[in-house]
Parts: C-alpha cells; sequence; structure tokens
C-alpha cells in the first residue's frame, strides 16, 4: 500500500506506523521484568521441593522399617565427634561474654550480674545457636558431602533399584541422629559455657568463687533451660535435613557436590538464626 508524500510525513510526524519495534529494544524493556520472575518462580520451586522432601522424611521416619544401626553411627558421628568443636566453643564464648558485662557493668557499677548475664546468654541464647551454627558447619556439609556423591556416583539409584527406600536408609537416620544429639550437645553446651565465665571471673576479676556460684544458681531457672533445650531440637532436624536435601538434589559432578556443600552449610545457618529469632519471639513473649 502506497502514500502520499504528505500521508507518509504525517506518519512519521505523528508515529503512526505499524511497524514493530526491534526484538532486541522490546527484549530490553522486558529484562528486568524477566529476571525477578525467574527468581520468584525458582524460588517457589525450591519451597515446594523441600516441602515434599520434608514431608517423605517424615513418613520415613513415623514408618518402618527402622534401621538402629545406622542410627547409632549416625549418633556418634554427629554426636560424640562432635564434642570437641562444640565445648571448645563454648568455653571461650562463656569467657568473652563475661568480659564483655564485667567491663560493660564497670560503667554502672553493676559487676555483680555477670554471673546472671552469663548464666542466661549461654542457656537461653549462645549455647544452642552457638552450637547448631558449629554443627551446621560439621555436621550439615558432610552429610551433604557423603549423600551428593552417593548421588553423582548412581549409588542412590542402586538403592531404588534393590528396593531400598534411600529416605528410610539414607536420610532417617541422619534426621534422627541429629535431632536427637543436637539437645544433648546444647546442654554440654550450656555447663562448658557458664564454667566459662566462671573461671574468666574468678581468676581474671577476682569474683568469690562461691558467691558466683550461688547467684548463678538462684537466677536460673527450669525454663532458661528447657527453652535452649526446644531451640537445639529444632536446630538439629534443620541441620540433618539442610545436608540431605542439598545432597539429595545435587548434581554436576564434583562440582555439584561442592556447591551442594555450600549451600547446605549456608541455609542451614541462616535457617537456624530465623528460626532462632521466631521461637524466642515464641517463648519469651508476654
Amino acid at each position: 500500500m502506497s502514500f502520499s508524500p504528505a500521508s507518509e510525513a504525517a506518519i512519521t510526524v505523528f508515529g503512526l506506523t505499524n511497524k514493530r519495534p526491534p526484538i532486541g529494544q522490546t527484549g530490553k524493556h522486558l529484562t528486568a521484568f524477566a529476571t525477578i520472575g525467574r527468581f520468584f518462580i525458582g524460588f517457589f520451586a525450591q519451597v515446594g521441593q523441600l516441602s515434599l522432601f520434608i514431608a517423605e522424611t517424615g513418613k520415613a521416619i513415623v514408618r518402618g522399617p527402622f534401621y538402629f544401626r545406622m542410627i547409632g553411627q549416625q549418633i556418634i558421628r554427629i554426636g560424640y565427634l562432635s564434642l570437641p568443636v562444640v565445648a571448645l566453643t563454648s568455653f571461650f564464648t562463656g569467657g568473652a561474654l563475661a568480659i564483655q558485662i564485667y567491663y560493660g557493668g564497670n560503667q554502672f557499677n553493676s559487676e555483680t550480674i555477670v554471673s546472671t548475664i552469663v548464666a542466661l546468654g549461654i542457656t537461653r541464647e549462645l549455647g544452642p545457636v552457638f552450637g547448631g551454627l558449629m554443627l551446621a558447619g560439621r555436621v550439615s556439609a558432610a552429610i551433604a558431602a557423603e549423600i551428593g556423591t552417593m548421588r553423582v556416583t548412581e549409588q542412590i539409584d542402586a538403592l531404588t533399584t534393590l528396593s531400598t527406600d534411600p529416605f528410610k536408609y539414607l536420610i532417617a537416620p541422619r534426621v534422627i541422629a541429629a535431632t536427637l544429639c543436637m539437645p544433648v550437645l546444647a546442654l554440654v553446651a550450656d555447663i562448658i559455657g557458664v564454667f566459662g565465665g566462671f573461671v574468666v571471673s574468678t581468676q581474671s576479676f577476682g569474683f568469690n568463687a562461691a558467691i558466683y556460684v550461688q547467684s548463678t544458681v538462684n537466677f536460673l531457672s527450669f525454663d532458661d533451660i528447657s527453652s535452649g533445650l526446644i531451640k537445639a531440637l529444632m536446630f538439629g532436624f534443620i541441620i540433618a535435613t539442610m545436608g540431605c536435601y542439598n545432597g539429595y538434589y545435587s548434581k554436576g559432578g564434583a562440582q555439584g557436590v561442592g556447591r551442594a556443600t555450600t549451600n547446605a552449610v549456608v541455609t542451614a545457618s541462616i535457617l537456624i538464626l530465623a528460626a532462632n529469632y521466631l521461637m524466642t519471639s515464641l517463648l519469651f513473649s508476654a
């Protein structure tokens, strides 16, 4: 269809053209929306996959058969072998906390609150949280690497071929062991952390040992200890679940196992801190 010179000039001036803009130009405007859309789609896909994984893990824990030998082996690996790391971390944490509280309270002539704040801080927060973070770095990474290696070498597929449920044989024993061991490790962290504060206070600041212990016993209640153990129970489940999940769905050979290990530690640590906030709000809300 042809136009007169005057009509073509009017079309040019007023933009009345039926020509489509170049594909590249249109793509530039949609790039931001496409990136945001891909992010949310990937996020909700991961949430859905994780939810199904947790549901399948719960079924494997509740229903038999139970591999008690595997559970015992995991209790030794997760619980017993993690004691030195948790003990050292909690001891130095308690000592550093005592130093900070002493010099902070010294400005207001309140040095006597050191024993109380150390005991409450360790049992309510620092014991379970630091113990959980240490366990995430050690155990969650190890679980992800082990199961991820089994995935990329097709050992999990071999278990399925032999009519062995991977969730019951691999996932459930690790989740059960971590969930049971974490409260025990948190209790050990509480004891050693309070002891670390005691050593620093009595040796460096001249506190009377008997008065320090008596003050700790008087102000520390069962609710303070139990709240930390409840948190530790949840942290143990998170640590093992994140390690198993990232390892189970790893792909891409050795690089995929490395990514799964990193993702397991990062996600477990973030979820521990988020769960700690939520549970603190629920347990200590007025």
